[in-house]
């Protein structure tokens, strides 16, 4: 919650100061809906479900499909199964014997032949008052037969004789939720798309042209009347994707003009380190790439990139043991009070015997104990902090920070992640971790302004986890091999999508299973965690299962990272259809950490999708988190990726998966010649890119090159 409560902060922050510079020519775009005729609260609502609370983003709501229309003179047979448009006559009501009955309406065509036009649930008033008797009325619908009685099935419009316009030949059909409908909608985005500025064009003239792709104000025009109209859509998404690589490229240009300072250790720290066994070839090379950069003047941008147990912790802390030798500070971010714990713990024992000052700072820590902290920092009689966003808060001051680790930085935004250069005399080098493999096709879109090094290799005593596949109707035989399991000395995970279970859903809860396993194998074998708990609550129920108290722990995806307890050798994940591939890896991760053959199994649905089909299927198939991560793109999409979301298309809200692969490199290479060779934001095309940059809510960067 405080991480989330932080973040929206941060965006309210984010949204003055981008009111306070965005060019006065989107300002009607940037409006809210409410401002508009005829949106109320009521409508407000499934609106802002949607993310619909902009009329900019209306604009970029674009619809999937089309309603095609066909207008006849005189109902025929063959027509069975088409949408047409018709003008029919009243000429009688049939009602049912219960007020639940369907009420027909009897009408004719200009011929006199019959049609009944049928509701149901109760709409007896509203027929009567769009059919009265013995008037003509222009009616769109479904024919279809019943029996030999032509029928149309609530009829989509019916209008008044007269406006021609009244009932669209080709309608675009839109993303709906509860209590919205695409005619609503459709009007929504008519007034988005007049609302369009014209504004200057952002990509050079020969390039349009030679791509065949329209102005971006016919563009939008284009998108919304065809939803396969590809060269508008390819449009809209290379201007999307080009503002992100443009943004990014500002913020790396930024950034490597401050001046930083060279940090170099003596390996007093590093040498000493105790360890179970040595460093693979990965960790070595990629430790040299780290310890290059950090012995620059120029702040490191790097992403340290590996698989689930390839050993990112240790590279880290030997960056941050180089910080410590060079006399500085080192901080170490974690997106969740649970992993930051975790870490504090790890790096604990790892360090153990060394003259290091390790402390951890979240926001439950109060009192004496959070102010010996701040003291520390600021004295530098602390070494190395871990904590979660607390860290880098405006009252947390440092002696001297050199360097920042932000593991798990798909959590965090570009703007959060480089506040904490803010926390040195100079800006400290800076290393993000991820044990997410991200697909090659999307590291420059998620991380155009960094260096990557990736870990490619898996330190000795990991082996490969066992995953299967169950249906979830051999539930019984799940737990009884799970009663096996616990009575043989090891222990479990359990993980359900949910906490509670509602009306709504099918899925089993958390509090649930927890409650079924306890009457099975006894109260204190069987933990509980979850999103909702308190802290404290939380870690003593990690604690006694680390310890070996609990026999099988069940949470939410609360576990997905960080969690190490090397004697858990079974994973059951339920429902396992409901998450991503990306998901599933991390909890898969979880188990595997020790000596004992660990197995992961799937409970899947009886009705699969064919996507869920093919993510369990590649499951089963591969270990390999970066196979895993490509197919992930392709089936779920990239994530947001200069915003907090982590996975879907939330942030691309027009380019699709496909296109981000097909058109980004593109637009990477035309914001590179933007950047260093036509001058950019300075350069003759620099207003019109500003304007794309706000546009697309890209403007990220203004603030941080402004601080800069």
């Amino acid at each position: 919650r405080g991480r989330l409560s932080f973040a929206r902060h941060e965006r309210k922050d984010e949204a003055r100061h981008a009111l306070a510079m965005r060019p006065e020519i989107l300002n009607p775009l940037f409006a809210a809906l409410t401002d508009l005729k005829g949106v109320g609260p009521q409508l407000a609502k499934p609106l802002a479900r949607l993310g619909l609370e902009r009329v900019v983003d209306v604009l970029f709501h674009l619809p999937t499909g089309l309603i095609s229309r066909i207008p006849v003179e005189r109902l025929d047979q063959a027509q069975a199964g088409q949408t047409i448009i018709v003008d029919l006559t009243a000429q009688d009501y049939r009602s049912g014997r219960s007020p639940r009955a369907p009420f027909g309406v009897e009408a004719v065509d200009g011929a006199g032949d019959h049609v009944r036009l049928v509701y149901f649930g109760r709409t007896s008033g509203l027929a009567r008052k769009l059919f009265p008797l013995g008037e003509k009325r222009r009616v769109s619908g479904r024919l279809d037969l019943y029996g030999d009685m032509r029928q149309i099935v609530h009829p989509d419009h019916v209008a008044e004789l007269g406006d021609e316009t009244a009932i669209a030949e080709h309608e675009p059909v839109y993303p709906l939720t509860e209590g919205l409908t695409n005619a609503r909608l459709s009007q929504l985005a008519e007034v988005a798309i007049d609302r369009r500025p014209d504004l200057a064009e952002w990509i050079d003239a020969p390039l349009l042209a030679g791509r065949g792709w329209p102005a971006w104000r016919e563009a939008l025009a284009r998108a919304h009347a065809g939803p396969r109209d590809e060269a508008a859509r390819d449009r809209l998404a290379y201007d999307e994707i080009f503002a992100s690589q443009v943004a990014l490229m500002l913020i790396r240009q930024g950034l490597r003009t401050r001046k930083g300072r060279a940090v170099v250790g003596d390996g007093r720290l590093t040498s000493a380190l105790k360890l179970p066994f040595g460093l693979t070839g990965a960790q070595e090379r990629v430790g040299r790439e780290i310890a290059g950069d950090m012995a620059q003047d120029v702040p490191m941008l790097r992403m340290l990139q590996g698989d689930v147990g390839s050993g990112k912790t240790l590279v880290a802390l030997r960056a941050m043991l180089t910080a410590v030798e060079a006399g500085t500070q080192a901080a170490l971010l974690a997106p969740t009070e649970i992993l930051a714990r975790q870490h504090h713990a790890t790096l604990q024992q790892m360090l153990a015997g060394l003259p290091v000052n390790l402390a951890i700072l979240t926001g439950r820590d109060k009192g004496k104990v959070r102010e010996s902290t701040l003291m520390g920092l600021a004295d530098g009689s602390i070494d190395i902090l871990v904590g979660t966003h607390a860290i880098f808060q405006q009252h947390v001051a440092y002696k001297d920070l050199a360097l920042v680790v932000v593991d798990e930085q798909h959590r965090f935004g570009v703007a959060q992640r480089l506040m904490l250069t803010d926390k040195g005399a100079r800006p400290p080098h800076l290393l993000v971790m991820t044990a997410t493999p991200i697909p090659r096709t999307l590291l420059l879109a998620n991380h155009g302004e960094m260096d990557v090094s990736r870990l490619d290799e898996m330190p000795p005593g990991r082996t490969p986890v066992d995953t299967r596949v169950v249906s979830v109707d051999r539930l019984d035989e799940v737990i009884d091999g799970l009663g096996r399991h616990l009575a043989s000395g090891a222990q479990a995970y359990w993980v359900c999508p949910l906490v509670a279970e509602s009306e709504a859903s099918e899925l089993a809860a958390a509090e649930d299973r927890a409650a079924l396993l306890r009457e099975r194998f006894g109260a204190a074998a069987v933990g509980l965690v979850h999103g909702r708990m308190k802290g404290p609550d939380k870690d003593a129920v990690m604690a006694r299962f680390e310890a070996g108290e609990i026999g099988v722990l069940v949470a939410t995806t609360v576990i997905e990272v960080g969690v190490n307890v090397p004697a858990a050798s079974l994973m059951i994940v339920e429902h396992a259809d409901r998450f991503g591939l990306a998901q599933l890896h991390q909890l898969r991760g979880r188990v595997g950490r020790g000596t004992a053959k660990s197995v992961c199994l799937l409970l899947r649905s009886q009705n699969l999708s064919e996507t869920a089909r093919e993510r369990l299927a590649l499951m089963r198939e591969t270990n390999d988190g970066f196979v895993i991560a490509e197919r992930d793109l392709e089936l779920r999409g990239g994530g947001e990726l200069l915003g907090l979301k982590q996975s879907g298309d939330a942030d691309y809200r027009l380019a699709i998966p496909e296109q981000l692969v097909r058109l980004l490199p593109v637009a990477h290479d035309d914001a590179r010649l933007f950047v260093e060779r036509d001058g950019g934001m300075d350069g003759p095309r620099g207003e019109a890119v500003r304007l794309c940059l706000y546009l697309f809510e890209r403007d990220a960067a203004v603030p941080l090159l402004r601080s800069g």
